[in-house]
């Protein structure tokens, strides 16, 4: 079994700045990609910032400039620091994660994190 923990979550004034964590943990052998993704109400998931294994970074154009995605492989963690943020920010965040894990055999499968609240007021 593998999870997704986030944290960091919360309420922020516009312009301010939130950092989010993601663990992954179980039967791990490889983390491939991990990601941000963000659902505002009404609206479809989108992908907010992504990276691989091998540290290449891709970022929604909304977020570029403002936020940063970053590892730390030693403790299967992603970060994302979110700074002058917006109130068209607000939305709740999952982690995701490309995953080779072990089980019966080995396999690869995406794994999502429960999801944590980011509001920004005005």
């Amino acid at each position: 079994q593998v999870q997704l923990v986030e944290s960091g979550g919360g309420l922020v004034q516009a312009g301010g700045s939130l950092r989010l964590s993601c663990t992954a943990s179980g039967s791990i052998f490889s983390i491939n990609a991990m990601g941000w993704y963000r659902q505002a109400p009404g609206k479809q998931r989108e992908l907010v910032a992504a990276i691989t294994s091998g540290g290449s970074i891709n970022y929604a154009d909304s977020v570029k400039g403002r936020f940063t995605i970053s590892k730390n492989n030693a403790k299967n963690t992603v970060y994302l620091q979110m700074n002058s943020l917006k109130p068209e920010d607000t939305a709740v965040y999952y982690c995701n994660a490309d995953i080779s894990h072990w089980g019966v055999t080995m396999s690869t499968d995406d794994f999502w994190g429960q999801g944590t609240q980011v509001t920004v007021s005005s």
